[in-house]
């Protein structure tokens, strides 16, 4: 399936997925300081012109593959699994892999199995309350607190769906995710790793993965929470832009 998405900009091609409850529009703050970058933004399925959120995570890989031409590939939390995912099932494609604020999965079965409870009750919620309301509770997750009214873009939030949302959630929510930890040697190509330093838990888990993938590397935006590419949007962009430049074959 071909995926809603745009192009901007000229030079080596970098495609861009964002995360849950977002839309492709979430990147212009960073391509738009991209010099030298074709970059692709996609919506993922479930979000913006990607209406059907009913596919897994491997399908979700053959979409973006579909979608992008070959080249980097840029994944933000939910973007980054599926990127990784992309990486995995087409390494010919993926020339160079950017994982912001991303994980290879959830190791013990039996925690996997509750997020995947926890994922589906939260689609339900979704689908009962409706996006506008479900939004607002979504950003006041302790997650985003470095979002300001302006960082959060919540109007383009708003354009997307409830079932878009909760079929995203159900069916590549992370809780459905296979442990990809054992497979992270397979990939090749160039990777670098962005966490931020006030998300504690995923720069723990970026730091991990760059131990593991030899030849990765590690930035850890300090000032930054989860969200670290709008929260230090600036810092992020000069970082991609010159690690993208240098590595993307």
């Amino acid at each position: 399936m071909t995926l809603g998405h745009e192009t901007t900009g000229s030079g080596i091609p970098a495609t861009f997925v964002h995360g849950f409850t977002q839309t492709r529009s979430s990147w212009f703050p960073v391509v738009s300081r991209l010099r030298g970058i074709e970059c692709t933004l996609v919506d993922a399925p479930g979000h913006g012109g990607s209406p059907d959120g009913g596919r897994s995570l491997w399908q979700c890989a053959d979409d973006i593959a579909e979608t992008m031409p070959r080249g980097a590939l840029v994944g933000y939390s939910m973007g980054a699994r599926m990127a990784l995912h992309t990486a995995l099932s087409h390494p010919g494609h993926v020339t160079a892999l950017v994982l912001v604020s991303g994980t290879p999965g959830i190791e013990d079965t039996a925690e996997r199995d509750t997020r995947r409870a926890s994922d589906n009750t939260l689609a339900d919620r979704i689908e009962d309350i409706g996006v506008p309301a479900f939004i607002d509770e979504w950003l006041s997750n302790p997650m985003f607190a470095g979002l300001s009214d302006e960082t959060s873009m919540r109007p383009q939030r708003l354009t997307n769906t409830s079932l878009g949302l909760a079929d995203s959630l159900r069916h590549a929510g992370t809780g459905t995710q296979d442990d990809l930890w054992p497979r992270l040697g397979e990939l090749t190509m160039p990777v670098l790793i962005v966490a931020g330093g006030l998300d504690t838990k995923f720069a723990d888990i970026a730091r991990r993965m760059h131990a593991i993938l030899a030849g990765s590397t590690l930035d850890i935006l300090q000032s930054a929470g989860h969200t670290v590419h709008l929260e230090a949007t600036e810092q992020f962009a000069k970082l991609l832009g010159t690690w993208l430049l240098t590595n993307t074959r």
